[in-house]
């Protein structure tokens, strides 16, 4: 009882540590990451390609409100998996950089620069009083100077680059796919297919409405969503493969 006590005391301010070291708030905060659906991204020769999974909780919501594809500049997006207001706090502080950084050097803003930024202000909420962890992770994808990259963020405020990821709800069955299928070489409907073998593998299924994509490619550097038409293409293209096994 007494050992719960110090618990309870310490989980309740985000800024003091556990005498174990831990920052209670920031591992609640991961709990609400792994409760969001799954977003995931995948580095390609060619570009990027971020996934999501799209909950629709009643046939009477508009699906166009649901957002977890955000775009930051024409060369840059995020996909999201948590609270849905921290991500939308989160990637308006992103579009800003982006736009500051173009109005003070005359030029787009980098992928890990913004990573880097972006990963500052969230780790300033893990000391400050008063305030509480963003319960958000993101995946930052785009294209700099030619070559694509893919960043992930931690509710602790720490970016880390990925050739292939997964954030939100089954991320650790995710990432087993991704891990199994990813090929270094592929071109972005490559990419695509893999994102979306590895969703596929933690659900039993999913109409193209259930999922959102987007890709920057690196010829053009533009951030492109695929319509339900194509998102089907690439589902009924991964059955296909599926019954020939």
């Amino acid at each position: 009882m007494q050992g719960q006590n110090q618990q309870q005391a310490y989980d309740r301010g985000t800024t003091i540590f556990s005498p174990d070291g831990r920052l209670y708030q920031v591992e609640y905060a991961r709990e609400a990451v792994e409760r969001g659906s799954p977003s995931l991204g995948v580095r390609t020769e060619d570009g990027v390609v971020l996934v999501a999974e799209q909950r629709v909780r009643s046939p009477l919501m508009e699906q166009s409100s649901i957002e977890k594809l955000h775009k930051v500049d024409d060369h840059i997006a995020v996909g999201s998996a948590g609270h849905v207001a921290d991500a939308r706090q989160l990637t308006d502080f992103a579009r800003q950089q982006a736009q500051v950084d173009r109005l003070r050097y005359g030029e787009p803003i980098g992928v890990e620069t913004l990573a880097g930024a972006v990963t500052d202000h969230i780790q300033e909420y893990t000391q400050t009083g008063g305030a509480r962890p963003f319960g958000v992770s993101l995946l930052i994808a785009g294209v700099e100077d030619g070559e694509p990259r893919l960043f992930e963020t931690d509710p602790s405020g720490t970016a880390t680059e990925w050739a292939a990821s997964a954030v939100g709800a089954d991320r650790e069955a995710i990432h087993d796919s991704l891990e199994t299928n990813y090929r270094a070489d592929a071109d972005l409907d490559g990419g695509i297919d893999t994102a979306l073998r590895a969703l596929a593998s933690v659900r039993d299924a999913f109409e193209p409405s259930e999922v959102t994509i987007a890709t920057i490619d690196v010829e053009t550097e533009q951030y492109r969503t695929l319509d339900d038409d194509e998102i089907e293409a690439h589902l009924d293209e991964i059955d296909f493969e599926d019954d020939d096994e």
